[in-house]
C-alpha cells in the first residue's frame, strides 16, 4: 500500500508539470461572420502564468500543427486565427525551438530612392517619401499605393529591378537607340506589370491614401515628407514604423506630428495612430484619399469612412480600378467631399473623414488601405463590404481565453 501511495503521488507531481509547461488559449467568436485575423495577447501574461515559455515557445493548433506567431515591440503575442461564426479555436503554447515561419510582411528604407519607406503584406503594398525627396522640391505628400497579386514579398525585387537599369537605359538614350531604351525600360520599370503588378497610383501634392493632415477652416493642411524614422517590428505577422514629421508653425504654435503605422498580414487596412507635439488648443484631424479629374463620381461616404474607385494613372490603358479608403472608428466622425479651389495637377480634391476638436497631444487612431480589382477585390462594391466588415470587426474584437 505504502508504494501504491509513493507511486500516486510521482504520478499526480509529474501530471502537475506537465500541465505548468503549457497554456491553451481559446479564441472565441462573438459574430455571425467567419473571422480570419491576427489576434493580440498580453505576453507578459502568458510568461507570469507559465515562466517555462519565456525562452522559447511553439504554438500548436488543434490539428497538431505548428503555426507562425509573432513578438511586437509593445508587448503582443499575434497569432493568425481563423474562426467560425459563434465558435472556438484553440491554441496550445508550449515550450520548444519553433520552426522558421514564412515572411508575409515587410518593410524598409529605401535611401537609394530618394529615402522611400516601403511596406507590403500578402495583399498590397505601399510607400511614402523620405527627406531625399523633400530636398529634390518634388512635391508630394501622401501616401502610394503598389498593387500586387501575390502573398510573396515583391517590393525589393521591384526596387532592385528598376533602379539597376535606370543607367543602362539612360546610355542608350544617349546612343540614340530609343527603341531599345524604350524595350529595356518596359521590360524593368515597376509602372508597368510583369505579372505580378505595379506602381499605378498619383499622389502628387495630395495626401494620397491615407495620410494625416490638420484641417484649417476646411482647408488641408499637408504634411510634407518625414524627417526621422524607426522600424519597430518587421515580419513575420506585422509591420510597425514609427515617423517623426518636421516642426510647422500653426496659428502661433510650434507643432510637430507623430505616426505609428502598422500593417498586418491579412489585412487590407493599415493601422494609424497620430498625434501632435507641441499644440495647446484642440485640432480638426482629417485624413482621406485623393480624388483625380478622371473620375469624380465613384465615391462612397458614409458616417465615418471615404472610399474611392481611383481610375489609375492611364484609365484607358490599364482598365482596372484601386480601391482606396479611409476609416475613423469614431461616432463623432464626419466626412465630406473638399474640392480644390482649381484643378491642380489633374486633382479634384479629397473625399475625407474628420475628427473635430481633438484635445492637445491626444492620440487617434484609424485606418486606411487599399485592394486591386485584378486580385482580391474585384469591385467597388466589394470594397466597400470589406470595409463595413472591418468596421463590425474593431466594434465586436474575438476575445481571447488563457486557460
Amino acid at each position: 500500500m505504502k508504494r501504491y501511495f509513493i507511486t500516486l503521488i510521482i504520478l499526480l507531481s509529474l501530471t502537475i508539470d506537465v500541465s505548468a509547461q503549457k497554456l491553451n488559449v481559446i479564441i472565441s467568436n462573438p459574430t455571425n461572420e467567419q473571422r480570419h485575423e491576427l489576434v493580440e495577447i498580453d505576453a507578459q501574461e502568458v510568461f507570469d502564468r507559465c515562466p517555462a515559455l519565456k525562452a522559447q515557445f511553439k504554438v500548436i493548433n488543434a490539428l497538431r500543427q505548428e503555426v507562425a506567431y509573432q513578438l511586437t515591440h509593445d508587448g503582443k503575442l499575434l497569432i493568425d486565427a481563423s474562426v467560425r461564426p459563434m465558435g472556438q479555436a484553440q491554441f496550445t503554447l508550449v515550450p520548444g525551438a519553433p520552426r522558421p515561419a514564412k515572411t508575409f510582411v515587410y518593410g524598409q528604407q529605401y535611401p537609394e530612392r530618394v529615402d522611400d519607406i516601403a511596406w507590403e503584406n500578402d495583399r498590397g503594398a505601399y510607400r511614402l517619401y523620405g527627406p531625399a525627396l523633400q530636398r529634390s522640391g518634388e512635391r508630394a505628400f501622401g501616401n502610394d499605393v503598389w498593387v500586387k497579386n501575390t502573398p510573396d514579398l515583391e517590393v525589393q525585387k521591384r526596387y532592385q529591378l528598376e533602379l539597376s537599369n535606370h543607367q543602362a537605359i539612360s546610355d542608350l538614350r544617349k546612343a540614340g537607340q530609343v527603341a531599345a531604351a524604350d524595350s529595356l525600360e518596359e521590360l524593368t520599370t515597376y509602372h508597368f506589370d510583369h505579372g505580378y503588378g505595379l506602381d499605378c497610383y498619383k499622389v502628387g501634392p495630395s495626401l494620397g491614401c491615407g495620410a494625416p493632415a490638420l484641417l484649417d477652416n476646411g482647408t488641408i493642411v499637408f504634411p510634407y515628407c518625414y524627417t526621422d524614422y524607426q522600424i519597430l517590428d518587421n515580419g513575420p505577422l506585422r509591420f510597425t514604423v514609427s515617423l517623426t514629421y518636421e516642426t510647422k508653425a500653426y496659428h502661433g504654435e510650434s507643432i510637430t506630428e507623430h505616426r505609428i503605422l502598422s500593417l498586418d498580414k491579412g489585412s487590407n487596412f493599415n493601422r494609424q495612430v497620430v498625434w501632435y507635439q507641441g499644440a495647446t488648443k484642440p485640432l480638426d484631424i482629417a485624413s482621406g484619399v485623393v480624388i483625380h479629374q478622371e473620375d469624380t463620381t465613384s465615391i462612397c461616404l458614409q458616417s465615418n469612412y471615404a472610399l474611392y474607385a481611383d481610375p489609375t494613372d492611364n484609365p484607358s490603358g490599364q482598365n482596372f480600378q484601386i480601391y482606396v479608403g479611409v476609416l475613423f472608428p469614431y461616432d463623432d466622425a464626419e466626412t465630406l467631399l473638399l474640392p480644390n479651389p482649381t484643378a491642380n495637377n489633374g486633382i479634384y480634391g479629397h473625399a475625407l473623414v474628420v475628427k473635430r476638436q481633438v484635445k492637445p497631444g491626444e492620440k487617434i487612431t484609424y485606418y486606411w488601405g487599399s485592394a486591386w480589382s485584378k486580385n482580391d477585390c474585384r469591385n467597388f462594391a466589394e470594397w466597400q463590404l470589406r470595409t463595413t466588415q472591418l468596421a463590425t470587426r474593431l466594434a465586436q474584437p474575438l476575445k481571447v481565453t488563457i486557460q
